[in-house]
Formats: C-alpha cells, structure tokens, sequence
C-alpha cells in the first residue's frame, strides 16, 4: 500500500497549458536545429503532461548535480485510470507479487540519453511522445509506454552547454571545427565520470540507484536503450551480435528479430541504411540491454550515427553531411517502430515474459557464501537494489563447485549467505554468481568476467540442490562502551569499512596507529594493520574517548579495550613496528591525458566511499604544482608520456626521493618503465612458436579478428599470490583473485617488493588469448619499489574499475595510509 501511495503520488501534473503543442513549436526552434538543455526537455514533458489525458509525468529523483531525473507513463486513458492495477497484474503474472493475474497490456520502456553526448536522443525522445499520442493512440490500447527522458541529465548538460557556446551561427559541419572537438572529460560520463551504461548491475551511481526502484516496481517487457557511435556507421538495431549469453531464451532472440523486420521495413522506406547483429553482443549484464535481458525483457541497444563528435551538423567519410535532424528522425523512427510490434504482440509478449521467470533447468540452485562479515553485508546490500532474496544458512555441510579451488568440494554452511536460483530473478542470480561464463565467441564488446563471488573476496561453493536458509541475517550488533581504564583500543583490519572507520577517526582529530605485525592482548590476536587508538595519542583531546566510541558504535566497528600497552607477545603500543598514521595530504591527476573514467571512478571512491579528501589537479598545471605541499600522488590509468615531460618528471622524481608517494593505476605504471632509478621493466616473454614465425601471416583475411583475440584478455579473472606480510597486502589473505582487463605485463622487481603476482597464469574465468595469457608468467600484479625517501606503488590492474571489485579497495587504502 505505501508503495501504491507513493507511486500514485509522483503522478501529478504540474503545469497547465493552454493546448498540446509540439517539441518544434514549444521550443520555438524546429526540432533538430538546436541542441536543448535538460530542463528545456523536462518543461516540454510537463506541458505534454499538463495537456493530454494519455501522458503522466514524475521525478524519481536528482543527480550529484541536483538535475531532476524523471519519467512519464504514457497509455490510454482508459489504461491510465488502471495503472495501478496494470503494473501490480504483470508483477503477480512473473511471481514478484502473491497472487494470480492474466495482464493483456504490454509495459514497453524507452531510456534515453544514458551518455550525455550522444544528445540526439532525448530531442526524439520529445518528437516521439508527440507523434505517439497524436498519431499513434491506436497503438496504445494494448501498451503502457514508460519513457525516460535523460538518464544522465548532468552529462547531457555539460554537452550541450559547451556546444551551445562554442559552436558557429550557421553550425560549421567541418571537422575541423571547435564543435566537433569536445574537450575532457566530455558529456558521455555523468557528473563523477561513470559511464552509467555500464552501471545497471552495479549500481554504484545514485542516478542508477533511483531509477532501478522505478525499473522494479514495473519489470516491462521491452527496454530499449537509446545511443550514438561514431558518425560513419549507419544505424544499429537488433538482433544483437554474438556471444549471446545462454540464459538469454529463444523467444527473446526471436523477438529481436521481430522488432528489427519492423525497424527495418521503416528504414528501408525512407532509404536509410541500418546494420545488425554486429558489435553489440549480448554478455555483459551490466548495460541497459543486457540488464533488462536477464531481467526478462526484450532488451535492445539502438545506435544512431552522431555521438560528442557531430555536433548540428558534420560531414562524414562518405561526403555526406549527417545532421541532428536526421539522427533525431532516425531515433523517433525505431521508438515508434518498437512500440507498434509491442502493441501487436501484447499477449505473447505477457505470456512468454511468465515462463521467463519459471526456474525449473538452472544448472546451480543456491550460492552459498561466506567471509568478510563487511563484504557479506556489501553483497547483500547490491542484492537488495535490485530485490534479489537471499537468506543465511542454519548449518550443515554443502557440496559443490568450490570457487576458491576451482573444483567440486565441500564448505561448512553454517551461518552463509545463501543466494538461490528457486525465486523469480533467479536466472539474473546465475548470470551475477555462476563461476564462469560461457563464449560462443571470444570476440566481445566488454569484460568477460564479473563473478560476484571473486569480485567481493568470498568463499564460496555453487551448489546443484536447494540450501535451505532463513530470511534475517545473524546478529551482529555493536555496543562498544568507554573504558576509563583502557591504555588504548584496538580495531581490526579486514575490509574497506575499517578504512572508513579510520578516515572518520582521521577528520575527528584522533591519532591512530597501525602495526606492521600481528597482536596479542589479553589472549586476542590481531592481524597486520590492526589499528591502535591509545590514551598517550589523545591527550589534548578530552573528548576523544567519547568521539571514538560513537564513530565505532556508528559504523559497526567492535573494539578491544587494552588495560595495558604492553602486550601479549613481542609487539607492545610502543613498538618500532607500530606507526603513527598521520593526516595524508593526497593530490590526484586528472584532465587531458588521463582516462575520465578511471579518474572518476577513484574520485567517486575518496569522495563517497572512504570519505576522504583529495586534491585533483589538472594536468595542465602538472608544471606550477609545489609537489612538496603533497604526501601522495595518484596517477589514474592514462598516457602520461604526453603528461610527464623531461622537466616535471625530474620533479616528481626528486619529491619522490625526499620522502613523496605515488600510486601508479594501470597504464600510469608504464611511465616508471625503463627509467633511470626505477626497477620496473616489460615482461616480454616468448611467444608460442606458430607456422606465420617462418612464412609470413598466411591467415585468411577474414580470420583476422578472430586470430587477433589470441593477444587480448578481456576482462579475466586471474588468481595472484599474496605476500599478506606487506603493508599493501594487511588484511588479505594469502591469495586474491584479480580482474585483469589486459595483457601488460613487467617482471617481478629486483630491488623492491612483489606484493602481488603471477606465476604460472591461471584464469578461472573469463577469456584470455593463449598469447596474452602466456606474456602474464612471472609478472607483477601489485608492487612497491623504494627510492629514497619515498616509494612507487604498482597497481597493475585498476582495483577501482567501475566501483564494482568490492574486494580489491583495500589495497587503495592500503597504499595511501601504511605504505612508506
């Protein structure tokens, strides 16, 4: 009932005009002429709301930036007036309600502008609300239509406003032009630079987050996600491309090709070229095709020529000039196209969705998980965005696929988190928790590896029967309470809440400490990293006692009170093994050179995860900065040989030796390569030996892509040997699991510290090229190498990518706080 009212709620109009205009004449320019700014496009859906009985509107939430996030429902009125019942009968048809229902209308949902520069589509967006409900009502007899506006309205914005001041009166269609050039980061990202079509599953960014509670209460039946490449391709629709994955049914493949006849008979109409079933496959479960698709949907990309690049107007390889009127038409063309084949099929469409969420041939009926009570409750907490059930097991021992020893074996269930296939998303519950999926081809648009339980550090064991588990979770309740008598606290260090833990103690003004080695006080131990929180360290802060313990109570952090420093072993308070961490002052690069996305993604961290402040620094300035007033820089993955000219790297360098720390992400690793003073050299192991070494590439040229794959590894999931007795590694067991998105590789260092590497390569999931993975043999994964003073942190493989490795964030921490 609460969630009727308030659904019921978000659905008033606001508005009140005098009668339904067009986009063009709303607007007062012809659409398609100009590019319109966010808002622009929300009042036109306020005006179509406020002036026809067939169209409702709501937010449904803001962006960083305060932008609204909307929707509207648009149907007959005779459907609206019996929304509510429309939407909960197609939730009890698939099993997420209790209760029986036959729905006849089909829920088809539009998203539009997902990347803020492929702008196009929220201007068709407007045309195609209009054409439908003054052309098309027919249609909407049997259809609820759910459209999305602007996904990423802080994108789109930062687009368009740049376009609008720079571009030419008339437009200049020469690429050449400074309208045709968008400068970093570009309006793709939304505002901490994630791409959001790859957000869906993991929900990271608070655009995604709100939109999958609206996405819930509904489950349409077609998605259809709205988007420009590059200006020389002629327009994508489905049927998608190869790998399909194989939870994906023959009656979703085949109503891709239903959808794409009718698209294709309108393109082919008006003489407009259009390709399928190429580029855009369909694995990946985290974009607005695939997410859908494993959800039950028809789920479809529509890729118009145009993105950041075209502008008004450009002309293209072919000598001929695509404009924004075209690419509008094109996107209101397939969203009609698309809402008339749903019209038509309304009932197999309701019919088929239902046997979609019948469960019965899944390979594996529970994943059974346990370890890290704070990765534990981070994974349930994904879980419960996108109203997965899950329960905890009572005890028991549970055969099957044992992840961590990639092979079938057998775990004490007694208090896991158990995750079943037996519930209406449980084929969603297979794609996000199976060990590995299956490649009908390895030549994919994405990553090709994303287990949950590898991403979050879990043991955990696949199991082909049914393990029963309750509903609530264990207790795990915190009280800690002052100690007057206490010489110090002792918290332990395991996860990425402890370092927020410790970044809330740092902003409070209390001192911590940390040990290099493992404690024994009072008969507990402690492992590396634990943080020590002493009376000594605080005096000055008469309230520090009470601030401690609230913060701890807060975040469910459970400590030690200490009678004494001195300690059960041979590592007291005092020792030369326990640090002081002091207040770090970190700078970050961003800007032209670095990549935006890796950027955000650890801007994102620092900011909303462990809360801890950075300075970013763009690297036009790299020359001006007094690198002294720095403890740590952070080099996002980017080309920084471009960056780091002869005179600033000397600079770097020479803060470095007097005590300075650097974080190298991904390829901002390769500048330390081959340089003076720096232990760090490309890996170049032999290739296998092939038949072209001695003739010449004699494989056929349309083989090439294909044989090309051998030096790729996309998106695999690589199992690292630790050393846990380095600062970088506390709080890791002996092993990681690693997600490799690529193939570089530097020998182990001679004179510094290989935390992290690979040996014999051993992939557990995921596809990598034999070459490629045969390059990773005695390689380096996560390293520190002294220099002076100071150190380089090697961080190989990009811990932050996407914000979804919940697993590899420690090690940032880590790195910022305990190394040098």
């Amino acid at each position: 009932m609460v969630r009727k009212l308030a659904f019921l709620l978000y659905l008033t109009p606001v508005f009140i005009f005098a009668q339904l205009q067009s986009p063009s004449e709303f607007l007062g320019y012809e659409i398609g002429t100009q590019f319109s700014r966010h808002a622009d496009v929300v009042s036109y859906f306020e005006h179509v709301a406020a002036n026809s009985e067939m169209v409702k509107y709501a937010d449904y939430g803001k962006t960083n930036e305060r932008r609204r996030l909307t929707y509207a429902v648009i149907s007959s009125e005779e459907n609206l007036a019996n929304l509510e019942q429309i939407r909960t009968d197609n939730l009890k048809n698939i099993g997420i309600l209790s209760g029986s229902a036959t729905p006849d209308k089909a829920i088809v949902w539009l998203s539009y502008n997902v990347h803020g520069n492929e702008a196009s589509s929220s201007e068709a967006a407007m045309n195609t609300a209009y054409k439908l409900i003054t052309e098309h009502a027919d249609w909407l007899k049997n259809v609820v239509v759910i459209m999305d506006p602007g996904v990423n309205p802080d994108g789109r914005d930062r687009y368009v406003n740049w376009y609008n001041q720079v571009k030419a009166s008339p437009y200049n269609s020469s690429r050449d032009a400074i309208e045709h050039n968008e400068p970093w980061p570009g309006g793709r990202p939304n505002h901490y630079l994630f791409d959001l079509n790859r957000d869906w599953m993991w929900a990271s960014q608070v655009e995604t987050q709100q939109r999958l509670k609206i996405y819930n209460q509904w489950m349409p039946q077609v998605h259809v996600d709205f988007h420009e490449q590059f200006i020389n391709n002629p327009y994508y629709f489905a049927p998608g491309a190869e790998p399909y994955h194989e939870i994906i049914t023959d009656w979703q493949r085949e109503f891709q090709n239903i959808i794409g006849k009718n698209n294709a008979k309108y393109f082919d109409e008006n003489g407009w070229l259009f390709f399928t079933r190429e580029s855009f496959d369909l694995l990946y479960p985290s974009y607005g095709d695939t997410y859908p698709l494993y959800m039950g949907a028809i789920g479809m990309t529509y890729e118009q020529a145009g993105h950041g690049m075209a502008g008004l107007g450009i002309i293209n390889d072919e000598d001929v000039e695509l404009t924004l009127v075209d690419r509008v038409a094109h996107h209101t063309t397939t969203g009609l196209s698309t809402i008339e084949v749903a019209s038509h099929n309304a009932a197999s469409l309701n019919s088929e969705f239902k046997k979609f969420f019948k469960n019965d041939n899944l390979k594996y009926k529970s994943f059974v998980l346990k370890g890290n009570p704070d990765n534990l409750q981070a994974l349930a907490a994904l879980l419960d965005k996108h109203e997965i059930k899950y329960g905890y097991a009572t005890g028991g021992i549970v055969k099957g696929f044992n992840y961590n020893e990639n092979k079938n074996g057998a775990m004490n269930a007694q208090g896991a988190l158990v995750v079943s296939t037996n519930q209406p998303k449980g084929k969603m519950v297979q794609v996000l928790f199976e060990p590995n999926a299956a490649l009908s081809t390895p030549i994919t648009y994405d990553i090709t590896a994303w287990s949950l339980p590898y991403a979050y550090g879990l043991e955990t064991v696949a199991s082909t029967s049914l393990v029963p588990a309750n509903a609530s979770a264990p207790a795990n309740k915190v009280s800690n309470i002052t100690m007057p008598s206490a010489a110090g606290y002792i918290a332990k260090w395991k996860s990425l809440q402890d370092a927020e833990f410790l970044s809330a103690l740092l902003k409070e003004g209390i001192k911590v400490r940390f040990s290099e080695n493992e404690l024994g006080f009072g008969g507990n131990t402690f492992g590396r990293g634990s943080l020590i929180i002493t009376r000594s360290d605080n005096k000055s802060n008469v309230d520090f006692e009470k601030t401690l313990i609230e913060i701890a109570n807060e975040m469910g952090r459970q400590l030690y009170a200490s009678p004494t420093s001195f300690a059960d072993n041979l590592t007291d308070f005092g020792s030369q093994y326990v640090h002081l961490i002091k207040n770090k002052k970190i700078a970050m690069l961003q800007g032209e050179g670095t990549s935006s996305l890796s950027y955000g993604a650890l801007w994102h961290f620092f900011e909303t995860q462990l809360k801890y402040p950075v300075t970013s620094i763009n690297t036009d300035d790299i020359e001006n900065i007094q690198w002294a007033d720095y403890d740590v820089l952070i080099l996002p993955d980017g080309y920084y040989k471009s960056i780091l000219n002869e005179a600033s790297f000397k600079a770097v360098e020479e803060w470095i030796s007097n005590g300075g720390k650097i974080i190298a992400i991904a390829n901002a690793v390769s500048i330390f390569e081959g340089k003076d003073g720096f232990d760090l050299k490309k890996n170049n192991s032999e290739k296998p030996k092939t038949e072209t070494d001695s003739i010449g590439n004699m494989i056929p040229y349309a083989q090439r892509e294909l044989e090309s794959t051998k030096e790729f590894i996309t998106g695999s999931i690589y199992k690292v040997k630790l050393d846990n007795t380095h600062p970088l590694a506390f709080g890791y067991g002996d092993t990681y699991y690693s997600l490799k998105l690529g193939s570089d590789s530097y020998k182990f260092l001679n004179e510094g510290f290989n935390v992290g590497y690979i040996k014999d390569p051993e992939s557990v999931s995921g596809f990598s090229g034999e070459t490629a993975k045969a390059k990773l043999k005695n390689s380096i994964v996560f390293a520190e190498a002294k220099k002076g003073r100071g150190s380089v942190v090697y961080m190989v493989d990009d811990v932050s990518f996407r914000s979804f490795w919940q697993n590899g964030k420690l090690f940032l921490a880590n790195a910022v706080f305990f190394i040098n």
